[in-house]
């Protein structure tokens, strides 16, 4: 194929060259994608024959790149459809709303085969057993919930997303109050951020150091166990006593988001109008009743969309889990057990967890666009 054969060129140059060729190759693409854009809303002889001339030449290149006529043959019908939905368009003038087609096609192609034809063959997959040639219905749904490990992943589940938001947030605000206008503002908020400057990955394995355990005749290089020595504890094993096992995995989470929601509700707190908090102050009303009263109303779409990003991450989370126990001793989550099943080769179980996770993160994106929406209508 004529592509193999262009990357193994591009492979074969030196470093610096290979960069400078791949950003040509993407200048090009754009300048083309630019100079389509640019005329296909346009009126006139010469821009319907420049868009004909499109329709031979880019399934001619694609045939050259690929080396297959039937993609030539279908990037043809498909340009040419396009073009000449193009061309009648033009004619009418219709240039906004053809441009807001090409803009928006690569988008939706990309949702449609990265998202929306995945997911239905995910919900397909998960009534199917693990070979896939057999259908058994609900049985993958009814061994998650009625098997040991499929419920202690759904009940981690629901307690990673009732404790990692509410805390964070909780945190998050506090921290923004208190720091808001304070002398070293930004050194405070710098510090508390910096975690989220670190992959999930990272944050698992500094944390894991935490809670690093050896027996009470060795030194400890965990500093947990260390501080417990020095005050004549013993050691314990943090990540292997349940159910407090998922308490320390839960606080590496709310270490990492908790600078997120400080950073967002600082400034929505700095967008409240200080007229407000003047008039409740001239009202008789202290601190909290203001802060009550006045500000958590004010910032209430801010603690929405933290509260939401949160909860999205903690159903989603698997970094953490993965790395610092794999699942086992009781830790185990929605994903984590969504990746052990698959590699079990359980594909049906797999598709079936995964299908229940998405269930879990409708309601709350279902939740957060209809409060961007009224959001949108005070404004």
């Amino acid at each position: 194929m004529n592509a193999t054969v262009f990357f193994q060129w591009i492979g074969s140059l030196p470093p610096i060259l290979q960069a400078v060729a791949v950003v040509i190759a993407f200048a090009v693409v754009v300048a083309i994608i630019l100079l389509l854009v640019d005329i296909a809303p346009r009126r006139g002889t010469q821009y319907t024959i420049i868009r004909l001339a499109m329709c031979l030449l880019i399934p001619l290149a694609v045939m050259w790149f690929f080396n297959s006529y039937y993609w030539a043959m279908g990037v043809a019908v498909l340009v040419g459809a396009v073009f000449f939905f193009l061309d009648y368009r033009s004619r009418d003038g219709a240039g906004y709303l053809i441009q807001l087609v090409a803009f928006m096609a690569p988008a939706m192609l990309l949702l449609l085969v990265g998202l929306i034809l995945p997911s239905i063959q995910t919900m397909y997959t998960s009534f199917w057993n693990s070979s896939g040639n057999t259908f058994v219905g609900f049985a993958n749904y009814v061994w998650i919930f009625t098997q040991s490990d499929g419920i202690t992943s759904v009940v981690n589940t629901i307690i990673w997303v009732l404790l990692v938001p509410t805390v964070s947030t909780i945190v998050g605000l506090a921290y923004a109050v208190f720091i808001d206008r304070t002398r070293g503002e930004k050194i405070y908020k710098v510090l508390v951020f910096m975690p989220m400057a670190i992959s999930f990955v990272g944050a698992s394995i500094i944390w894991r150091f935490m809670y690093e355990y050896r027996g009470p005749e060795f030194e400890q290089i965990g500093l947990l166990n260390q501080i417990l020595v020095w005050f004549g504890g013993t050691p314990q094993q943090w990540l292997l006593n349940q159910p407090w096992n998922n308490l320390f995995l839960i606080v590496v989470l709310i270490w990492v988001q908790t600078g997120f929601a400080m950073v967002v509700l600082s400034a929505s707190i700095k967008g409240v109008p200080a007229e407000l908090l003047e008039a409740a102050e001239l009202d008789g009303a202290n601190a909290w009743q203001r802060f009550v009263s006045v500000t958590v109303p004010a910032i209430r779409p801010a603690l929405i969309v933290v509260l939401t990003t949160i909860s999205i991450a903690s159903l989603k989370v698997f970094d953490i889990v993965r790395t610092m126990t794999a699942g086992n001793y009781g830790t185990s989550v929605l994903a984590n057990e969504m990746y052990t099943q698959f590699s079990k080769f359980e594909a049906g179980r797999s598709a079936a967890l995964s299908v229940i996770l998405f269930i879990l993160v409708l309601p709350i994106v279902i939740y957060n666009a209809r409060q961007i929406k009224k959001q949108r209508e005070i404004r």
